[in-house]
């Protein structure tokens, strides 16, 4: 029987274990599969031989000049570049394809793609699975797809600027970025113009898109069948459309801008449950729209969404402020501004519907109502639509006579008598000046 306490044992056995640490230390820190390394390239070809040979968490640094060709990434590294490492793909395909996850690619120029939107040609093309893949600081320029990404999670695309080809008709552009089952991306600070969408995400979940600027686009952000979604901060401009929600759950759309859009700030389409606050959005006009139609500019278009919730919003200078039709009756609307739209309120329904809250309704521009107790809340209801609205809807051609005596007459009539039963939008707590709007300030 050995004596594990002798003197001779207990000494053997701290050499024993003084030997198991060094050689730990040593392939830890010493052997070269545990190292990151650094390496640089200056031609394509390079590039093309260096990504087959390098090893997860290396870092691999272009010299300025052009790459042309097709290049793929099989190991979590770092591919970055000089001022002036341009990455051209010839006007076909995809730029950079990455086949696995924790990759970061950044400050990179890459131009020249391909346009075949069903091959999914893009200037970085993300295959299923590869997660944890970070762009930033790059521009990217081509006819097809900006990033494309597709069942992977953890995406980031951060300080990036990608435009497409104005050239080609809108919707035969790619997508700025692309993102369709991904869970939890993270998209800000980008500048994308001349796209289709400048961000679209289909049956994605828990996204976050702030601080981008989107111009000359069919919408800015565009959101279908997707869960738990939010967006702030966003900037959007000369576009069909600024945030569209389609057939989505939980979207907190706040604090955004929306100008000159030809068809709408904000749509919700058959969409539940979702917050749209504070969001300035104004000269929603389209230059082609006519009221037999509906394709004026809207400030908000709530068609068959329900459970939502619109508060806080500015919603100024469109052919309509807020256009409701197909069922959307059940939804919260309250603290708004509404200021010189040509029409405030377009209604198409059967209801009597409410916009107010807790006793606070929105403010209407051109609105003058009573206030005896100086709350900065009229003493009568407003209705910014009536039957007569509804009228000149059906009737556009009969629009001239809107401000005449006659219906100024027909109006008051109308209100001393309810010919049959009462639809239409009711705010019983109208706000006579913006300053009295609660909650979070407008920004």
């Amino acid at each position: 029987m050995i004596n594990l306490g002798s003197e001779q044992v207990q000494s053997s056995l701290r050499k024993a274990a003084k030997q198991l640490c060094l050689s730990t230390c040593f392939c830890l820190f010493i052997c070269p599969l545990a190292i990151a390394k650094s390496y640089s390239v200056a031609n394509a070809e390079g590039l093309k031989q260096q990504l087959k040979s390098v090893k997860a968490g290396d870092t691999l640094t272009l010299k300025a000049g052009v790459y042309s060709g097709h290049f793929a990434i099989h190991q979590p590294i770092t591919l970055t570049g000089e001022k002036g490492a341009i990455i051209d793909a010839g006007g076909i395909g995809s730029a950079i394809t990455v086949y696995v996850s924790d990759v970061t690619i950044s400050k990179l120029q890459i131009q020249n793609w391909g346009g075949d939107l069903y091959e999914r040609d893009s200037g970085i093309l993300l295959q299923d699975k590869a997660d944890r893949v970070r762009i930033d600081s790059s521009r990217l320029s081509g006819s097809g797809f900006g990033i494309y990404a597709e069942n992977s999670s953890h995406i980031r695309v951060v300080n990036n600027i990608i435009s497409g080809n104005p050239e080609l008709y809108k919707l035969d552009r790619g997508d700025g970025v692309y993102l369709k089952g991904v869970d939890a991306p993270v998209v800000h600070d980008n500048q994308i113009s001349h796209v289709r969408d400048g961000v679209y995400l289909e049956t994605s979940t828990n996204s976050l898109v702030y601080d981008n600027r989107f111009h000359s686009a069919q919408y800015g952000i565009h959101y279908m069948y997707t869960k738990h979604d939010e967006a702030y901060g966003n900037q959007v401009d000369n576009v069909d459309g600024g945030y569209a929600i389609m057939s989505s759950e939980f979207v907190n759309l706040h604090q955004n801008q929306a100008s000159n859009t030809l068809d709408f700030g904000v749509l919700l389409n058959i969409s539940n449950h979702c917050i749209v606050s504070n969001n300035r959005l104004s000269l929603g006009h389209n230059p082609q729209g006519t009221a037999e139609l509906g394709n004026e500019g809207k400030g908000i278009f709530i068609y068959g969404a329900r459970d939502n919730e619109v508060s806080h919003n500015l919603f100024a200078t469109s052919d309509i402020g807020i256009y409701m039709a197909m069922g959307g009756e059940k939804n919260k609307i309250y603290g708004n501004q509404f200021v010189n739209n040509k029409t405030q309120v377009k209604y198409v329904g059967d209801s009597l519907l409410e916009w107010s809250h807790h006793g606070r309704g929105n403010y209407w521009s051109g609105h003058m109502g009573w206030d005896a107790n100086h709350d900065g809340i009229a003493d009568k209801p407003y209705r910014p639509n009536d039957n007569l609205d509804k009228l000149f809807w059906l009737y556009p051609e009969a629009r001239f006579l809107m401000n005449s005596p006659v219906v100024a007459l027909l109006r008051w009539v109308q209100g001393q008598f309810e010919f049959g039963p009462a639809t239409g939008i009711v705010d019983s707590f109208p706000l006579l000046s913006m300053d009295s709007i609660d909650g979070e300030r407008l920004r």
